[in-house]
């Protein structure tokens, strides 16, 4: 999977942080604060919200490592896992999508939105986002480069 929460698969993977299940955005969100993590820890983290078992979170990390979402390597018994692309980098990506999707492309509508304004929203043409989807963008506020094969949209931050 490419490094910013969303994939090109041929082989029928999800190809957006936004198609992930509900349950496994939540074990996501359990897994990134800590980095890496075993099934048991992520567990832990999303059982304080609502008990799970540890088969049912074993399942989803399981999908996940499918799907190329997570990366793990075998620790003794265990499996320990990471995310291949950071929560920063999805939340980017999927800000990015509901821009393209929802509002035409315009971060200024997404913001009109949020601040309670109706805005106008043109529609924009499949070959309008393609185009837009191939215009260089600005290196992130770091100051490093977006990672390679990058969509994510800095002009959002």
């Amino acid at each position: 999977m490419q490094q910013n929460g969303a994939s090109q698969r041929p082989n029928g993977h999800r190809r957006s942080i936004l198609d992930l299940a509900p349950l496994e955005l939540e074990c996501m969100n359990a897994l990134w604060p800590l980095g890496q993590a075993t099934v048991r820890e992520i567990q832990d983290v999303v059982s304080a919200s609502r008990p799970r078992a540890y088969t049912t979170i074993l399942t989803i990390m399981d999908r996940l490592a499918h799907k190329g979402v997570v990366a793990r390597v075998k620790s003794g018994r265990a499996w320990v896992y990471r995310g291949n692309f950071s929560a920063e980098q999805a939340r980017e990506s999927a800000i990015s999508q509901v821009v393209r999707h929802f509002f035409g492309g315009s971060a200024e509508a997404l913001r009109a939105h949020l601040a309670g304004h109706r805005a106008e929203i043109a529609p924009v043409s499949p070959a309008a986002q393609d185009a837009a989807a191939r215009k260089p963008r600005p290196a992130a506020r770091s100051g490093a480069p977006p990672p390679e094969g990058s969509n994510i949209d800095e002009s959002l931050l």
